[in-house]
């Protein structure tokens, strides 16, 4: 597992594929604290509206920290199901 404390807030979260999954609100506890603004639609497309609040993604999932991006060991397709809401 990676070393948290290098996750910076509003780092960019992408896939493995380097597809946009989010952008790092904070880490709380074992995950990433996605923002709001990034839990709409147009991140979880044809699976409902998940708009107006946060969701998380497990530090397990998260491979490495490279150019200031959150890269995920799944692809960002695969990565948004394993979506927690708050």
């Amino acid at each position: 597992m990676v070393d948290a404390t290098k996750i910076q807030e509003h780092a960019e979260v992408i896939g493995a594929d380097g597809v946009h999954v989010g952008t790092v609100d904070k880490v709380e506890g074992n995950r990433i604290k996605l923002t709001k603004k990034d839990s709409g639609p147009q991140v979880v497309e044809g699976t409902g509206s998940h708009e107006g609040h946060h969701h998380f993604i497990s530090l397990g999932l998260v491979a490495d920290i490279e150019d200031g991006k959150v890269r995920l060991s799944a692809n960002a397709d695969v990565a948004v199901t394993f979506e927690e809401e708050a």
